[in-house]
C-alpha cells in the first residue's frame, strides 16, 4: 500500500473532527488530470512524440492524446489536429503521484515557494501548473529526452467545501499557505 494512503487511512479520525463530518464523508482524492497543452509545437513531431514517452514515464500510464473540434486560424489550428496531451489517474497510481509530487518534484524545483490557497476552486479542488518537466526524478534518467515542457495539473477531491479540502491538503502535508 501507498505511504500517502497510509497516512490518510490513520488520520481519518482527525480529519472526520476537523471538518466535522461523519466517516462515509470524508474529504478524499478522487482523480489526478494532468493536462500538457502543446499548441503549435505539435506540428514538430519529434517533440510530440518526446513528451509523450516522457508523460507515460512520469504517470506510469498511456497518455491520451487530444485533437482540435474545429480549427481557429489565429491559433494555426486545423481541425482534427493534436492539440494536447491527457492523463487522468486515480486510485494507487494517484496516491503514488501526490506522494513523488510532495517529496521529490517540490524539493528539486528552483526557487520554490507554497502554493497560495486562492489555487482552489469554489468545487475544492486544486489547480497548479508546472512550469518544467525536469523535476520529475524519472526523466532525469533518459538523456535521450532533452525538450522541456510545462503541464498543468487538478486534484479533484470529493468536497464541495473549500475548508475541507484544505484541511485534506495540509494533512498531508501538501505546500499550500
Amino acid at each position: 500500500m501507498n505511504k500517502l494512503k497510509e497516512i490518510l487511512i490513520k488520520n481519518m479520525n482527525i480529519l472526520s473532527k476537523r471538518t466535522n463530518t461523519k466517516k462515509m464523508n470524508i474529504p478524499k482524492f478522487k482523480k489526478i488530470v494532468l493536462n500538457c497543452c502543446l499548441g503549435i509545437l505539435t506540428e514538430n513531431k519529434i517533440f510530440f512524440n518526446n513528451v509523450y514517452k516522457s508523460i507515460n514515464c512520469i504517470t506510469n500510464q498511456k497518455p491520451l492524446i487530444i485533437k482540435a473540434k474545429k480549427s481557429i486560424s489565429n491559433f494555426k489550428i486545423k481541425k482534427k489536429s493534436k492539440i494536447s496531451i491527457k492523463v487522468t489517474m486515480r486510485k494507487d497510481k494517484m496516491y503514488c503521484f501526490i506522494y513523488k509530487l510532495i517529496k521529490k518534484v517540490f524539493p528539486n524545483t528552483r526557487n520554490f515557494k507554497k502554493f497560495s490557497s486562492k489555487s482552489f476552486d469554489e468545487n475544492g479542488n486544486f489547480n497548479f501548473g508546472i512550469k518544467e518537466s525536469s523535476n520529475f526524478p524519472e526523466l532525469n534518467k533518459f538523456n535521450d529526452i532533452k525538450n522541456n515542457f510545462g503541464m498543468n495539473i487538478t486534484i479533484v477531491t470529493n468536497v464541495n467545501n473549500l475548508n475541507n479540502s484544505l484541511e485534506l491538503f495540509k494533512l498531508i502535508k501538501f505546500p499550500i499557505e
